[in-house]
């Protein structure tokens, strides 16, 4: 009776028999799992999301370029150690230089490709703006002539809209 007693006694203080319970109860002298308690005071940084790597073309082709320069063993190795690069991402970048994608190459604009011009639109819409000159020209010489014939009716002589 006495060890059950006990028993009931030692896990209302904290202590259990064997694993960590589900509530969260440890044996004596074990270590709690998981992150250190924040001391009281202590900045904790939250960021919101985590953003994926964008390596510059000049960067891959140094990094490409400085790997092909290793010739003793474990160097590339410590490379991308000291680059904070895996392995893949050389390998996809070698085979990108291979393929020529590495030469010259800018930042990549993202979202969709505007079309191309269309030739004919260029053609068209230099004809618009010739045919609205044309069409100004027509209204102001419509205009002269209807001025001239009001001067003529004034005057009293006969105007000939046609010429002779």
């Amino acid at each position: 009776m006495k060890a059950v007693g006990k028993k009931v006694l030692g896990e209302a203080i904290g202590e259990t028999e064997g694993a960590r319970r589900a509530t969260g109860v440890f044996p004596i002298g074990a270590p709690a799992a998981g992150p250190p308690a924040p001391t009281p005071g202590a900045e904790i940084e939250v960021v919101a999301k985590a953003q994926r790597r964008r390596f510059t073309a000049e960067y891959k082709r140094r990094i490409v370029r400085e790997a092909d320069r290793c010739t003793t063993p474990g160097a590339i190795g410590a490379l991308l150690r000291r680059e904070g690069l895996y392995s893949s991402h050389l390998t996809t970048w070698r085979a990108a230089r291979d393929r020529g994608e590495l030469e010259g190459l800018g930042p990549k604009k993202r979202g969709p490709k505007a079309p191309p011009p269309d030739p004919m639109a260029k053609k068209i819409a230099e004809q618009e703006r010739e045919i609205g000159k044309w069409r100004k020209r027509a209204e102001r010489a419509e205009a002269l002539v209807e001025v001239q014939k009001k001067v003529a009716a004034l005057l009293g002589t006969p105007f000939d809209s046609e010429p002779s």
